[in-house]
């Protein structure tokens, strides 16, 4: 696989939108915009009964924000647009009527963080590790941070907004909330998931859209709570200290 892009299939009831790009599973800005659409085109078939996001690959669930992207944002206007392309994707899930299932095999950084808690139920392997790693840059975890402290409380979040370089375990994770089961293999994982799928597809389309609701209860401002916090980013990303901090880590990474 060479080729970033967001997929999506529909079988027994059970749908599953699968996002890939070559970079660990980053997301520019198309792929977040075409990763909202689908959870919103998949979430309103009425042959969906339950839905999965995942990542393609063996290593890195999700990256976060794509640096090669955030290096070419030039102006607040393109900083508001890019970070929006997460608050869509949060907003996407979060409207979704039907109960959306994350399997998140490996590493969480940044935006995957958030894509982590914005699922109604996450499973995750003993190698899936979270950071929020966007302070280390100079910007924070604005547009996820409503969605990580829902999920795990605000002591768990301002532990990894603050602590940006460190990794924290799958368990670690569990423990907080973030994390529904951890398992030792992906295929173990895959056969969790799987069972529990079945079981909703099986279930009352009503009565877990009306749950849903109750999940979700108390984040009806966020359409434009999410995009406020995307502005802050957009207007931190600019700054001589991200740019200088983004262009460190990639000549690393180059080597």
């Amino acid at each position: 696989m060479s080729e970033a892009y967001v997929s999506s299939n529909i079988e027994n009831g059970i749908g599953t939108i699968e996002f890939f790009h070559p970079a660990s599973n980053s997301l520019p800005g198309a792929i977040l915009n075409k990763l909202a659409e689908t959870i919103t085109e998949v979430g309103n078939n009425a042959d969906a009964k339950v839905i999965i996001v995942k990542s393609a690959g063996d290593r890195a669930f999700c990256a976060g924000a794509s640096f090669d992207e955030l290096i070419a944002i030039k102006d607040a206007a393109g900083g508001l647009e890019f970070f929006s392309g997460f608050a869509k994707v949060i907003n996407a899930m979060r409207k979704c009527p039907k109960f959306i299932i994350g399997r998140i095999h490996g590493k969480a950084v940044g935006g995957g963080v958030g894509l982590a808690a914005s699922v109604d139920y996450a499973f995750a392997t003993e190698y899936a590790s979270v950071k929020l790693s966007e302070l280390a840059i100079g910007i924070g975890p604005f547009v996820v941070g409503p969605a990580v402290e829902r999920k795990m409380g605000l002591s768990a979040f301002s532990i990894l907004a603050t602590d940006a370089t460190e990794w924290r375990s799958a368990e670690w994770a569990k423990e907080r909330g973030l994390y529904s089961e951890v398992y030792s293999s992906t295929d173990n994982m895959d056969e969790a998931i799987m069972t529990l799928a079945k079981t909703l597809s099986n279930s009352s389309p009503e009565a877990m859209a009306e749950l849903k609701q109750v999940y979700w209860q108390g984040t009806e401002h966020w359409d434009d709570l999410l995009v406020e916090r995307a502005a802050i980013s957009g207007r931190l990303v600019l700054s001589d200290f991200t740019i200088n901090a983004i262009n460190k880590f990639k000549a690393k990474m180059a080597k």
